[in-house]
């Protein structure tokens, strides 16, 4: 089950400057004359910023919701009938819904063409519109019909928000949190549509909560190892540079790992990975773990003793070694009435090796002065070496 906290996590940024916004036109005076141009050319602003980072990042889904938004919000003060509001309203969450159902494929090296082109032809077609008010009557239509927004409208934009939530799940990255709030910042944008300031202050928000998004992306990329889903080497350097006066540095490594890879292939040694990283992530004693690298982990524990931060590596180690993981035979069958035909024949479909886990740790503390903190890193580096040559699993100082 999925923690609530978790999900929530990523998604408090988008949640806030929507709420900023809407106290901000709730409460709101209108600009000084000398100001009104930033309804304009305020929210363009933070807009084209969103689709330059997108493109930057490489994020192809970011890139369509930001660039529609902004093609959105042009067109809205460009051409004032309401059958482009009517159009915009539908374009743009249909966009989302076409990005959100193809895989991600990146914004760069080509990538983000096609969906300029697409963008190319809907300006066309809103020209079209404006060139010929005899079409300004379709909006007449129940499905059309506004203000606010109208019902296909709606229709759209509740499809483009449940694509983009799916898409989200269950991994709620900041990007894709951030693109879900972002359509929902544009929807109340149009709905707003008679209000030029709250109009302008949620296209802006739709902006705001794009670039903070791929910021925490950025972060989280740099910062976070993507497969096991630690901290990685970036953040325990940082982490390194702001450590207490007491502290304690463990190195971990799995035990015979190449083997694993050698004998079971890459896609079994990524799960004991996995396996390890969630363990280290579960230690006591306000311990922090991280990926070093390769089959590496670190964890550090402020203010700890070393007998203290002893008996939670042993805890650890132990819980590491307890655990039983089941390796499938290569050719089970994929379909589940496969299976269950070849254990009614009493053929074995189920696992043929159960694969015991363990680690070798090392670790050591600040001697008599303050020491280095790359001094420790190293000293518990040599301490997992000795584990190692005393035969593995197990803890050294």
């Amino acid at each position: 089950m999925i923690e609530p906290l978790r999900v929530l996590r990523p998604a408090w940024v988008p949640i806030g400057i929507l709420a900023l916004t809407a106290l901000l036109v709730w409460l709101g005076k209108p600009l000084p004359a000398t100001l009104a141009g930033l309804r304009t050319w305020g929210p363009a602003v933070v807009l084209v910023v969103a689709v330059a980072l997108a493109w930057w990042f490489n994020r192809g889904r970011s890139l369509v919701v930001s660039a529609s938004i902004l093609f959105g919000f042009v067109a809205f003060l460009n051409f004032p009938p309401k059958a482009i509001y009517t159009a915009i309203a539908i374009l743009v969450p249909l966009n989302a819904v076409a990005a959100m159902i193809r895989p991600e494929q990146g914004a760069r090296h080509g990538a983000a063409i096609p969906w300029l082109l697409l963008l190319a032809l809907e300006a066309g077609l809103i020209w079209f519109i404006m060139k010929n008010p005899q079409l300004h009557s379709l909006v007449d239509h129940w499905l059309l019909r506004s203000p606010p927004l109208p019902l296909a409208g709606r229709i759209v934009f509740a499809a483009a928000f449940a694509a983009a939530v799916w898409r989200a799940w269950p991994e709620f990255t900041p990007a894709q949190v951030g693109n879900a709030g972002a359509l929902a910042a544009f929807y109340l944008a149009m709905e707003w549509g008679a209000a030029p300031g709250a109009h302008a202050a949620f296209m802006a928000a739709a902006g705001l909560v794009l670039l903070a998004a791929l910021l925490h992306e950025s972060h989280r990329l740099a910062f976070r190892d993507q497969l096991t889903g630690l901290p990685g080497r970036r953040a325990l350097e940082e982490r390194l540079r702001s450590l207490p006066s007491s502290y304690v540095i463990a190195m971990a490594d799995v035990d015979h790992f190449k083997s694993f890879n050698d004998q079971h292939g890459h896609d079994i040694g990524d799960q004991v990975l996995k396996l390890v990283a969630g363990r280290l992530a579960e230690v006591g004693g306000g311990g922090t773990a991280y990926r070093y690298g390769g089959e590496e982990f670190c964890v550090i524990f402020p203010g700890l003793s070393s007998s203290e931060a002893e008996a939670h590596l042993q805890a650890v180690r132990q819980a590491i070694e307890a655990y039983r993981m089941a390796v499938r035979r290569d050719d089970r069958p994929k379909k589940a009435k496969d299976g269950e035909k070849r254990r009614g024949v009493g053929e074995d479909s189920g696992p043929t090796k159960v694969l015991s886990v363990t680690v070798s740790i090392g670790f050591a503390a600040p001697a008599g002065e303050p020491a280095n903190p790359q001094h420790v890193l190293k000293a518990a580096d040599e301490a997992l070496y000795r584990a190692k040559q005393a035969g593995r699993n197990r803890v050294a100082r």
